[in-house]
């Protein structure tokens, strides 16, 4: 009786000889061991598909090693994140109380004029759609008022003019010298705590009555505004600044120039803006204590108050109003425009 002691096939299984003919390189060129066909953890395609074995099990939760966390994905530094989009009712938001506001002056104005005053004093303060109907609509009351107002317009760009050019030459002067300092700042403060109706004589006395006073007024009332912040905004510049320019033998002049007055530039034009205002100020005073010349619109506040006439004079302090609201609001989009552009919190 014979024995075969041929090697018997299993099937599925792969003979050492099919093994040996389809090893595959590793990565590191060695071949795979037979009993370890796949070293490198990677499929290996022998003509066929990968086997299942071959490929790893996805990490999950109960994986060792693993967190169960997501990796996080790595940001391509070629693509650049898009700006913040603004909401579209951002200028909603800022917009309604504004006219809130307008809406609660008129419910006041027309609860006073109906509800408070006696018939027989109405006109002294008629309701609006009277006010404003009877003088936008008739071009003899209207007509004057845009006249004496372009007048004052004139005369508070004069003063404010006036007044940028002083204030900040007065602070630098005093930014140069410590005892230059001591010596001007109290003439600015004086100027700052006299009222100016104890100035608007000796000013009509020794300059006249007329284009000239009003300027000087003007020029008064907005001058300390711009002392002030213009000398806080030489002062601001930091100490580790002042000692580069010391290092490199900088004199006075460079050290301004390029230094001290760029740094100032914020607070200059917040003196700006606020002079803007004080200017128009200073223009309505001068107008309506000097007459001589055309005549401004404070000069038409005190005509209509002499005559009782209400309407118009409401009709001017609207106007006067608007115009000091549009000068704020200018200088405020040059300040966003020119200072904005170099300094992003005021963008």
């Amino acid at each position: 009786m014979s024995t075969d002691t041929s090697p018997k096939r299993v099937p599925g299984a792969t003979s050492l000889e099919s093994t040996d003919a389809t090893e595959t390189p590793t990565s590191n060129g060695e071949a795979a061991s037979p009993e370890t066909p796949f070293a490198t953890g990677e499929p290996t395609v022998t003509g066929g598909s990968a086997s299942p074995e071959a490929t790893p099990a996805p990490a999950g939760p109960g994986s060792p090693g693993e967190s169960g966390a997501a990796a996080p994905v790595p940001r391509d530094p070629t693509v650049s994140t898009p700006p913040p989009t603004r909401r579209r009712g951002g200028a909603w938001a800022a917009t309604w109380p504004i006219l809130v506001a307008i809406a609660g002056i008129f419910a006041v104005w027309y609860l006073v004029s109906y509800l408070v005053l006696p018939e027989d004093q109405r006109f002294l303060l008629p309701p609006p759609h009277e006010v404003y109907a009877g003088a936008f609509g008739d071009e003899r009351v209207i007509r004057p008022m845009l006249d004496a107002l372009l007048n004052t317009t004139q005369v508070a760009a004069v003063g404010l003019l006036l007044a940028a050019v002083l204030g900040i030459g007065w602070a630098v002067l005093m930014s140069l010298a410590g005892w230059a300092e001591r010596i001007l700042y109290p003439y600015a403060v004086i100027l700052q705590t006299i009222p100016i109706l104890a100035l608007v004589p000796l000013v009509g006395i020794w300059f006249g009555y007329g284009f000239a006073a009003r300027v000087i007024v003007c020029v008064i009332i907005a001058l300390f505004p711009m002392i002030s912040t213009t000398l806080f905004g030489l002062q601001s510049a930091s100490r580790a600044a002042h000692d580069l320019f010391t290092l490199h033998r900088s004199g006075r002049a460079q050290r301004l120039t390029k230094l001290t007055l760029p740094a100032a530039l914020p607070s200059v034009f917040t003196g700006l803006r606020t002079a803007a205002g004080l200017s128009v100020i200073g223009a309505l005073v001068g107008d309506y204590f000097f007459q001589q010349g055309p005549a401004g619109i404070g000069g038409l506040l005190r005509t209509y108050t002499l005559r009782l006439q209400m309407d118009a004079l409401f009709t001017a302090i609207t106007l006067t109003a608007l115009f000091g609201v549009a000068v704020f609001a200018l200088f405020a989009l040059l300040d966003r425009l020119i200072i904005g552009r170099w300094y992003g919190a005021r963008a």
